[in-house]
């Protein structure tokens, strides 16, 4: 079978192939190993189920990530609009809780804080060679700080935060 010349002759052996390649190897996927795990930031089930739950961005009040540092941690903190929350670490630790209504009133009035929405969004200081890098995000407005000094108007969100935000540790 020639499919004419040059370039085009290659890639017209070879084009059925991978066509084929794909349609079956997509369509196999989920049957083989079972259902699909969910996207990062969504979670298919809740704590209370016993399976472990992701951040979810649709239902969180506010999203913290902490990147960076020596060893290269990459840890998030979500807390829903109900006050319940999920911490993963990079390594896989998954911790969830829930705010009292204190708490939560707590972090609700230091995130509607007019100090807080005039935080900028980026760092305005010197990196910290090695340091973190926290992202707290509140809607839709990514606020980035690093460890050579918060805002105090950021520094309140993070001690209403439980755990005063995700863990440094790996």
């Amino acid at each position: 079978m020639e499919y004419g010349t040059g370039r085009g002759r290659v890639w017209g052996a070879v084009l059925p192939g991978v066509v084929a390649a794909l349609v079956l190897g997509v369509g196999g996927c989920a049957a083989a190993d079972g259902p699909a795990a969910p996207a990062p930031g969504t979670s298919g089930t809740g704590a209370d189920t016993g399976a472990t739950a992701e951040p979810r961005a649709a239902a969180a009040l506010v999203e913290v990530a902490v990147s960076g540092g020596f060893a290269g941690v990459d840890n998030r903190l979500a807390v829903a609009e109900d006050g319940s929350w999920t911490s993963r670490s990079r390594s896989g630790e998954v911790r969830t809780g829930r705010m009292t209504a204190g708490e939560l009133a707590a972090l609700r009035a230091a995130l509607e804080d007019p100090a807080y929405a005039r935080v900028p969004e980026e760092p305005s200081g010197r990196t910290v060679a090695d340091g973190f890098r926290y992202t707290v995000t509140y809607h839709d407005r990514a606020v980035v700080a690093g460890d050579d000094g918060r805002p105090a108007a950021l520094q309140r969100v993070f001690d209403a935060l439980p755990g005063g935000g995700p863990p440094t540790a790996p």
